[in-house]
């Protein structure tokens, strides 16, 4: 699915408007931290301490902070289960699994030229 600059702009109207919507999504999800998340549950539903020790060095702060603005947008699924101690799962939406087809061949092309491009 190939879609062109010219296509875009013509089916997205505004899309390169300051007050376009898709600015405030392209930062939630193109973050450092969100793309890591979002990449981490690509692999399934995962537990907080997981979650966590998967994406090194986020904070809790970041990663609670970066978790509920993925679940606002409809990202991410948070299940709470009334347990002693709580229990928390984290997993993609539809939504989240939809747009992370997308992304994976982005960030397999990124982890493969990074070390190139850093270098320069």
């Amino acid at each position: 699915m190939v879609v062109s600059f010219a296509e875009i702009r013509t089916e997205i109207p505004g899309v390169f408007d300051e007050a376009c919507p898709t600015r405030v999504v392209l930062d939630h999800v193109m973050s450092k931290w969100g793309v890591l998340v979002l990449m981490a549950l690509t692999e399934g539903t995962i537990r907080w301490g997981e979650l966590r020790r998967t994406v090194e060095g986020i904070s809790e702060k970041m990663l609670a902070s970066t978790l509920r603005t993925l679940e606002k947008d409809g990202f991410v699924a948070r299940t709470s289960y009334p347990e002693v101690p709580p229990r928390v799962e984290y997993s993609l939406t539809p939504l989240g699994d939809e747009l992370m087809e997308r992304m994976m061949p982005l960030m397999a092309w990124i982890g493969v030229h990074a070390g190139d491009i850093v270098e320069r």
